[in-house]
């Protein structure tokens, strides 16, 4: 018999990621106690969730890792997700864990084990390898600038951000030029995963303006609110490319009415995504 959620209540967290104060990042679903639970009803609880990312918690299988973590955006698993990760770990902490090495947790995910540091509010992973890298093919970066929109003058560089959610970034010319974006995807069905990032004017408090496009299957373009896998892997482009030095403060969700805030730091060579994570809705995932 396939399982379901009714089968035992299981307790339940959505925790806002980002955001410069409560409510103005992006939400996480975490279903917390998901033993149990088979494929197919994690996508359906996913799917019904209507967020970017739904995450399920369970027992860790890998030594060292304090937990285990299923990420989905909606009916795809992904190995990895940024905000999620936070999410999963703000909620993880608020119902009672308590990390094996105290001020670090270890998640363990389809990336493999990922370092989740606490610092009150704000929690920061360690940026996983990208297991793709390198420019974007040609005919795929033509797709994405036509879906952007944009003109290819305004197109500095691109490269592939994946990580795990298998980011095309672009790098433009401008955060008003990101801004100023009407992206459709209707012209070129698929999935697609476009991550774009432009910079702020010298000197001024954000360094980078981002936005993160995704589809699944035949559905129209959707932006996400804030997208801390996209950060970290544009984090390592940009800082090898020399277009950025940490620490550095990223937005992402302008277009969008939100304020997502995304810090990036580095230390002994590993880079630091980080941003404040705040637990809205508490209660049990139950009819």
């Amino acid at each position: 018999m396939s399982s379901t959620l009714q089968d035992v209540i299981r307790r339940f967290r959505q925790v806002d990621v980002f955001g410069e104060e409560a409510c103005t990042g992006n939400p996480v679903a975490v279903v917390l106690d998901a033993q149990g639970l088979d494929d197919e009803t994690l996508r359906r609880f996913s799917v019904w969730s209507n967020l970017s990312e739904c995450t399920f918690v369970l027992p860790p299988t890998t030594a060292g890792a304090d937990y285990r973590v299923r990420i989905f955006a909606l009916s795809t698993e992904l190995p990895f997700a940024g905000h999620p990760t936070l999410g999963t770990a703000r909620a993880w902490l608020d119902a009672g864990g308590v990390p094996a090495t105290p001020g670090v947790l270890v998640q363990e995910c389809g990336a493999g084990l990922v370092p989740v540091r606490i610092d009150g509010e704000r929690l920061a992973f360690a940026a996983p390898p990208r297991i793709r890298s390198g420019p974007v093919e040609a005919d795929v970066l033509t797709a994405v600038i036509e879906i952007l929109g944009v003109d290819p003058g305004r197109v500095v560089d691109a490269e592939w951000l994946d990580n795990g959610p298998g980011w095309v970034g672009v790098l433009l010319d401008s955060a008003d030029t990101v801004l100023e974006l009407r992206p459709d995807a209707s012209a070129h069905p698929g999935r697609w995963d476009i991550g774009v990032i432009g910079p702020h004017a010298a000197g001024a408090r954000l360094s980078f303006e981002v936005r993160a496009f995704f589809t699944e299957g035949i559905e129209a373009l959707r932006e996400d609110p804030v997208t801390g896998s996209l950060h970290a892997a544009a984090a390592q482009w940009l800082l090898a490319r020399g277009e950025a030095t940490v620490p550095y403060l990223a937005a992402q969700g302008t277009a969008m009415g939100r304020r997502g805030r995304v810090h990036v730091g580095a230390e002994d060579g590993t880079i630091w995504i980080g941003g404040r994570t705040d637990v809205v809705l508490s209660g049990t995932a139950a009819p």
